[in-house]
């Protein structure tokens, strides 16, 4: 559980379905030009609410994603997904969000994408966390802008996103540009 004021991520539950699919059915058309699709011809996405939270869970629980459900007052806004995390050789993850609407604009996903960064870099001691955003998303790029994390480069056709292969901007940080965390950037 990461939490600052009144914001709170905490791991993401089958007990969040309702809230869960209330949110994501009131912003339908807000969110589904960014969300994630499946191509054709590949394996089907998990079927429900329920189905994809214990996917995750078992994810989480081999140290490969941490899912937070993003909380505000006690409400459950968005959320924000750590991805991909590599040990190794490599130390390093992504992370993925959504927040609703009526929520947007705050800076509350700002401030949630900087609690998880620092908790990967400083509790899970991972080197390098990256974003990937499509270049149209004006909002996640003021995410990335407002936490001063640097673009490396662009993906043609990244990910399959709103039912084609979408470009993506890519933008990463590592331990070694924030050694006092990367909220610390919110708060100076």
């Amino acid at each position: 559980m990461l939490e600052h004021g009144r914001l709170r991520l905490r791991p993401l539950s089958v007990r969040d379905r309702r809230a869960w699919r209330r949110v994501r059915e009131r912003n339908l058309v807000w969110l589904s030009r960014w969300d994630a699709t499946t191509p054709p011809g590949t394996d089907v996405r998990p079927r429900s609410f329920s189905a994809m939270v214990r996917t995750m869970q078992l994810e989480a629980r081999e140290g490969r994603q941490l899912p937070f459900a993003v909380e505000y007052d006690g409400e459950f806004v968005g959320q924000l997904t750590v991805n991909n995390i590599t040990r190794g050789s490599g130390q390093f993850a992504s992370i993925g969000y959504w927040i609703d609407e009526q929520h947007a604009g705050r800076g509350l996903i700002t401030r949630a994408v900087a609690m998880a960064i620092d908790h990967c870099f400083f509790v899970l001691r991972l080197h390098r966390i990256e974003i990937a955003i499509r270049p149209e998303n004006k909002a996640s790029l003021r995410v990335v802008e407002k936490l001063g994390i640097a673009e490396y480069g662009f993906a043609p056709r990244f990910l399959h996103i709103d039912g084609d292969w979408r470009d993506h901007r890519l933008f990463a940080i590592t331990r070694e540009e924030c050694p006092k965390g990367i909220s610390a950037r919110l708060s100076g």
